[in-house]
């Protein structure tokens, strides 16, 4: 749960380095956010269609649940924008390769592409590595991986 609200802390800092990890998980939380959003708004609406209300009673109520919605939307904008663009980083690529999402048909593929990429090892133009384990060389070796799931506690 900390990956998925990690950019909700860091909402407006487009400085600096994002793991994949952040990126994903931040997209699972809004993606996970606006399909319950959608559930909440159809047990609402289902209802009141078939109570028989008139267009206006319904309207009165269902409307300000929109807003909510679009309000909800409006505040994901620029923490979606931010790790996008410290995602970006990451790569050692400028922010601005953020606009190939608007070439249509292909920029969202290519796009895709980019965000699944790994990140440049080492630090680079942008900060020091997000993951820590890059720094030895060749990566973390699997006896090093197995003794950090051993030390950890959420296996017990």
């Amino acid at each position: 749960m900390d990956w998925m609200l990690m950019p909700l802390r860091r909402c407006a800092d487009f400085e600096g380095r994002s793991r994949r990890m952040e990126y994903w998980m931040f997209y699972l939380f809004t993606l996970l956010l606006g399909l319950g959003f959608m559930l909440i708004l159809g047990v609402v609406v289902l209802p009141l269609y078939t109570m028989g209300l008139s267009e206006n009673a319904m309207m009165t109520i269902i409307i300000p649940l929109y807003f909510i919605g679009f309000l909800l939307s409006l505040g994901l904008v620029v923490p979606s924008l931010a790790v996008a663009v410290r995602r970006l980083h990451d790569q050692d690529k400028s922010g601005w390769f953020l606009l190939l999402a608007l070439i249509p048909f292909v920029g969202g593929i290519i796009f895709l592409v980019v965000m699944c990429l790994e990140g440049a090892r080492g630090p680079n133009r942008f900060g020091p590595d997000p993951v820590e384990d890059r720094r030895a060389p060749g990566g973390p070796s699997l006896e090093r991986r197995r003794a950090a799931l051993a030390k950890s506690d959420w296996l017990a």
